[in-house]
């Protein structure tokens, strides 16, 4: 019988445990339970017994505080509650904090250890004796017996309701993110069928001309008898056909292929079609990006992108340049942030006064903003994702992209797709990309396949491919090759010179080969960056300009080198690797660090400052400014002014708080940016979160160097390598469904 009713149960989750005063409602905890060796099923004898058991996994960092608070909640709501139900709860919560969308019931029980992503990350205290296992406590439980014990109307339930747990299939869902879930798939769904009404309404030969005037006419491939591989067509011109034809799609592809290049030549597509209607306005379009970062990034390339548009070959000329944006704000921008709130100032009520949203580096959007996304669109509005399919996932819950993606290197075109792309842009798609079951969403979704970036020589190139396949026995080997872009370097907790070389000059440890002396110039380590502030530092009295371009210039050279991390604690991880530099360098006497604030700190900014104009993922340096002679420098932290001017912009250390030192950056951190040289740490043991998705993550941030550091006759490498990425969510299940019963 339930006791109480939850208070806001369709919003159930995270945060909202300290609105809902959960502290007034627990009972004490219970008295903690042995795991009973030889008894693994002792927990689930009763509630007091799992939640003693959920409690003991907190203390060892298994579970956090929050997951084991939201399964003692449901206890005081519902009597009932069975002990695997309350287990449930616990790990449904603990998966959001995971990246996963939901519980899968049948992966949980096939490997318990993944639901808590055991081991975790960082040392494990030592107590006497340790918690059951997740599969002790699950030791003989069917799928069919942990769904039944979910069978608890008051707290799970389905479609319908407002139970703060809904279960799909073997999908259990706090019901929010249940709710998100819904909400992409029809706001994607939705788009996808008006894509059929756009193709009748966009004869091919209307955008053939377009598309030859920005590309390029390719009319002799028509006379082929056979159809081109699909490497050597042209899919940047594939891409932005396929989008204009959409109100919803995809471009996605690696680093250096072109995915900016491809996205303005959209826009003038667009452009050129909406101006080329009588009487017809521009059409109202808006840049975004998830982060700072990544907005300021596209912001300095999309300027030279429109730049190197052949305006003079299309109809509209001047009026078309004029009507392609060239600034990009971060999507909480767009949608209009509300203080102390999750919910935006545009939503369906209010949407975006807009008719195109492009999103770019959209694999760091999560489920929620998705949602919020599609929400403030209005019905008639496109939406096109920008993002390499391959790379890590948002830190928060959902992997959109990725999941939306994972059939985009097949293709899985229908034979009227082929035959409209073929006609509107003169190129050839190989038939091994054909598939008469493609799905509504297949048909809007182009994949970019050459990079421009990396040479055919590029060991960068050819490492990322062959992590992306999985092939670890290939990426041991590839260390021999004789790469003058790569550099594997063994490191030791206990020994600080490998950790010197790298760090301070760019350096694998005894490296003078040829191919280090040819890659000198773009094989930075800290060092130049600090020289580069101390040596060109203007003397008292220089004018702002003096400055803001002494400023500029050392953030170009921090940017040339960084050093990439796993994970967060542990030697091996930021916290630990922050100290040690921070160390080697003061050896060096590079830097000063004493107290929290000093000349030369790299430091990242963790969440948007409106106020401010600084966003999470933006990098600054703190300098000491020469005031007038006799009197101490003032310390400001310069960071760019990320509207592609090449601009600095100073903020007081007072005013930042919420900052940290990144000479050790995780990869998540890292997207959205890119180094000259890049060094990716990997720890001693494996962790979970050590998989492929992140070693392509960190191996892609490099331009043109990088480095692999891995503890001195140890590697997790080839395992990370086989890992991939496995978030649990419906989101695809659900599309596949619809289209099947359309």
């Amino acid at each position: 019988m339930t006791k109480r009713r939850t208070k806001d149960t369709d919003g159930l989750t995270g945060d909202l445990f300290a609105q809902l005063e959960l502290e007034a409602v627990m009972p004490p905890a219970p008295p903690p339970v042995s795991n009973g060796t030889g008894k693994t099923y002792a927990a689930r004898e009763s509630a007091a017994q799992m939640l003693a058991v959920l409690d003991r996994w907190v203390e060892r960092g298994w579970l956090r505080t929050l997951d084991a608070a939201f399964a003692r909640f449901l206890w005081t709501e519902a009597e009932e509650s069975s002990p695997l139900l309350l287990l449930a709860a616990g790990l449904a919560s603990h998966q959001l904090g995971r990246g996963h969308v939901c519980l899968d019931l049948q992966a949980t029980l096939h490997d318990p250890a993944f639901a808590l992503s055991l081991p975790p990350d960082g040392p494990q205290p030592v107590t006497a004796e340790p918690p059951p296992s997740p599969a002790e406590v699950l030791a003989g439980v069917t799928l069919e017996q942990w769904r039944a014990a979910l069978d608890v109307p008051g707290v799970v339930g389905s479609a319908a309701g407002n139970t703060p747990l809904v279960l799909a299939d073997s999908r259990l869902y706090l019901r929010r993110y249940w709710q998100y879930e819904q909400d992409v798939r029809v706001g994607i769904e939705m788009r996808l069928a008006r894509s059929a009404q756009r193709e009748a309404a966009l004869p091919a030969d209307a955008a053939r001309a377009a598309l030859d005037a920005l590309f390029g006419s390719n009319d002799g491939a028509r006379d082929v008898q056979e159809a081109r591989p699909s490497s050597r067509a042209d899919w940047q011109k594939l891409a932005c056909a396929l989008a204009a034809r959409s109100a919803f799609s995809i471009v996605t592809g690696g680093p250096g292929t072109g995915k900016t290049t491809t996205v303005v030549k959209l826009l003038a597509l667009l452009q050129t079609l909406a101006l080329g209607q009588a009487g017809a306005r521009p059409l109202r379009i808006r840049l975004a990006a998830p982060t700072g970062k990544a907005a300021a990034r596209l912001n300095e390339s999309i300027a030279g992108a429109v730049d190197r548009l052949p305006f003079g070959m299309l109809p509209q000329g001047e009026a078309l340049r004029a009507a392609i944006p060239r600034v990009v704000a971060t999507l909480h921008r767009v949608l209009g942030t509300r203080p102390g709130s999750r919910r935006f100032r545009h939503d369906a009520a209010n949407p975006l006064p807009i008719d195109v949203l492009v999103i770019d580096e959209a694999s760091m959007v999560d489920l929620e903003m998705m949602a919020a996304v599609l929400d403030a669109l209005p019905p008639n509005a496109r939406l096109i994702l920008l993002g390499d399919k391959d790379q890590l996932a948002s830190v928060e819950a959902g992997a959109v992209l990725g999941e939306l993606c994972d059939r985009a290197r097949e293709g899985h075109y229908t034979e009227a797709t082929r035959a409209w792309l073929e006609a509107a842009t003169g190129e050839r798609i190989e038939a091994a990309m054909l598939d008469a079951r493609g799905l509504p969403l297949d048909q809007a979704v182009a994949m970019l396949r050459e990079s421009h970036r990396f040479a055919a020589d590029s060991g960068i190139g050819a490492l990322a491919d062959l992590v992306n396949a999985g092939d670890a026995v290939s990426v041991a080997k590839i260390w021999t090759r004789g790469y003058g872009d790569l550099a594997r370097l063994a490191c030791s907790t206990a020994d600080d010179a490998p950790w010197r070389a790298l760090i301070v000059d760019g350096i694998a440890g005894g490296d003078d080969t040829a191919a280090h002396l040819k890659q000198g110039a773009v094989r930075r380590g800290y060092r130049h960056y600090l020289e580069t502030m101390r040596d060109s530092q203007p003397a008292p009295g220089a004018s702002p300009e003096a400055l803001a371009q002494w400023a500029a210039g050392v953030l170009k050279a921090h940017g040339e080198f960084q050093l990439l991390c796993a994970l967060r604690r542990g030697p091996w991880g930021v916290e630990g690797l922050n100290r040690r530099i921070a160390h080697l360098l003061h050896t060096e006497n590079l830097i000063d660090p004493r107290g929290d604030w000093y000349a030369g700190r790299p430091v990242l900014v963790t969440h948007n400052d409106y106020d401010l104009g600084l966003m999470n993922g933006d990098i600054g340096i703190a300098l000491a400014l020469p005031v007038e002679a006799g009197e101490p420098p003032v310390l400001r932290v310069a960071f760019p002014a990320g509207d592609g001017s090449g601009g600095v912009k100073w903020v007081s250390p007072s005013r930042l708080q919420g900052v940290e030192t990144v000479f050790a950056l995780t990869v998540h951190k890292s997207q959205g940016s890119e180094f000259m040289h890049a060094a990716l740490v990997l720890p001693d043991t494996w962790s979970p979160i050590l998989t492929r998705e992140l070693v392509y993550t960190g191996i892609t941030r490099a331009r043109a160097f990088f480095t692999l550091a891995v503890p001195e006759g140890r590697s997790v490498l080839e395992r990370a390598v086989n890992a991939k990425v496995q978030r649990a969510s419906g989101l695809m299940a659900g599309l596949a469904r619809d289209a099947a019963s359309a």
